[in-house]
């Protein structure tokens, strides 16, 4: 039996007609298609594998980059051999040894002032003169007064020569005799009294001259010439202040005072420096001349006076400086910088470059701390380099560059091992970058 399709009508038969004919190319280009998509996978499947194994390599050469020992750049200095100085700190005040505050002997008008403010003038210089004329007229008032005296004297002693003739020839009474001799011994009297005036007089006439009774600084004029001067005047005319020599009065805790007497036991002059009130600058060198003879209850402090040559000029009266007492000096001792000295809660140390640029710490006893330098006691030779900064990132065998400081001058004053200007005998301080001590000290 066969079954009959039915007719389309016309409209349908024409789609289903182009559909039939163009599925065929539609097959031919699929092939073509898949083959460019597998093309873009491997594309980037290949480049996805490339990546990785960079990433690889550059993971494997910056591990091994890091395993490598890092060097840690410090900067050190060498440890030195040499003297420091034990010194006692004080605070004091520069005194003049002498004070003077120049009066007029005599009453009179002031005429001229010879000098100028502020000078130096030299013992028995004339300051000022006083109007000498009063005084003149006074000397020749008690020269007349004196020679009518004297001929008075002459006159009694002839007549005495005359009534001891007499009364050897029983001429004249005893008794004439004895008052004659009387009359002269009075009238003797008389003219040392007359000399008496005329040396007051000349006297006055050299008081009129004021001469410096010591060398030293005028200060400000008081009196103006033209004025009249007493002696009785409380002010004075000018004031005199010896400058050299020159003393500083200083004061020192009375606990320090023991090494102090110690030290001067058998004569021995101890040193004392002056210095700025910023500890900076050394003005001048003396030598301890007086220990005060009880302490102050109120303070705790002694009073110690210093006598200074002050031959420049640098120290001047009620100037205010800080006095540094060498009490005595330790010899051929181990120097380093006092940044090298680090502090932990079980010791003291430094970090000592060895040879092979690695570090090692050492376990150190610090004796004295002067200044930026210090005397330790340890496992330390004079020559081997000591860090004194970068010590932050320091262990036991750390490989260093070590370079000098930027200030030449401190590696110069520890080689030198001499006494810093600015010493204090006192424990060091513990830095911000002190680490705790690992392993013992060789």
């Amino acid at each position: 039996m066969t079954l009959e399709q039915p007719e389309l009508p016309p409209s349908e038969v024409e789609p289903r007609a182009l559909l039939t004919a163009g599925s065929e190319p539609v097959r031919r280009r699929r092939p073509l298609l898949w083959g460019i998509v597998a093309a873009v996978i491997a594309v980037v499947a290949w480049r996805a594998m490339r990546g990785s194994g960079g990433r690889s390599a550059t993971s494997a050469a910056a591990k091994g980059k890091s395993s490598a020992p890092r060097t840690i750049p410090v900067v050190a200095v060498s440890a030195a051999s040499g003297n420091i100085g034990v010194y006692v700190d004080g605070l004091g005040t520069v005194t003049a040894l002498n004070t003077v505050t120049i009066h007029s002997r005599v009453d009179g008008e002031l005429v001229d002032v010879a000098y100028r403010e502020g000078q130096v003038v030299h013992k028995g210089d004339v300051i000022a003169r006083i109007d000498p004329r009063p005084f003149e007229v006074q000397l020749a008032q008690a020269e007349g007064q004196r020679g009518k005296d004297e001929a008075a004297l002459e006159n009694a002693r002839v007549d005495l020569e005359r009534y001891r003739v007499l009364a050897a020839q029983d001429a004249v009474p005893r008794q004439q005799l004895d008052t004659q001799a009387a009359t002269v011994r009075q009238d003797e009297a008389v003219v040392r009294s007359d000399q008496g005036q005329v040396d007051a007089a000349k006297l006055n006439i050299a008081y009129s001259r004021i001469t410096a009774p010591i060398t030293g600084r005028v200060g400000l004029r008081l009196v103006d010439p033209g004025n009249i001067v007493h002696a009785s005047d409380s002010g004075g005319l000018v004031v005199l202040t010896q400058l050299q020599p020159i003393a500083v009065v200083f004061t020192i805790p009375a606990d320090q005072l023991p090494p102090v007497l110690a030290a001067m036991r058998g004569g021995r002059r101890l040193e004392v420096d002056a210095q700025d009130r910023d500890m900076k600058t050394k003005l001048a060198t003396g030598t301890l001349s007086a220990v005060d003879n009880q302490i102050d209850t109120t303070t705790g402090t002694v009073k110690l006076k210093a006598e200074f040559a002050n031959e420049d000029g640098s120290l001047f009266s009620n100037q205010f400086v800080n006095a540094r007492l060498l009490v005595r000096t330790l010899e051929n001792v181990v120097l380093v910088p006092a940044a090298a000295i680090q502090r932990s809660p079980r010791s003291t140390y430094v970090w000592v470059v060895r040879p092979d640029s690695s570090v090692e710490m050492r376990d150190v006893t610090v004796q004295l701390t002067e200044g930026d330098r210090a005397a330790v006691d340890g496992p330390v030779a004079p020559g081997e380099p000591v860090v004194v900064d970068g010590v932050d990132k320091l262990l036991p065998g750390t490989k260093v560059a070590a370079s000098a400081p930027a200030a030449p001058g401190n590696a110069a004053a520890v080689a030198k091992g001499d006494a810093a200007p600015n010493a204090r005998s006192d424990a060091p301080r513990g830095g911000a970058d002190a680490r705790p001590s690992r392993g013992k000290s060789r």
